[in-house]
């Protein structure tokens, strides 16, 4: 499992207050994804097909970073 830096994900959790872009991270390949709710779980990753997209909000809540 990737660990996404913390400082990515609050940059993305801050952007979305911005522009409501729901952002989320691949945890198999680390890509950032757009698009998913805040508590996305498992969801398909465009970019390597793993279903390992979770919201930023759930990466922090879950301690899925580093």
């Amino acid at each position: 499992m990737v660990k996404i830096p913390l400082s990515l994900v609050i940059e993305a959790i801050e952007e979305h207050d911005q522009c409501l872009s729901h952002p989320g991270f691949c945890l198999a390949c680390g890509e950032r994804a757009e698009g998913v709710e805040p508590d996305a779980r498992r969801y398909e990753c465009e970019i390597c097909g793993e279903e390992q997209v979770y919201g930023a909000e759930e990466i922090i809540l879950e301690n899925m970073f580093k």
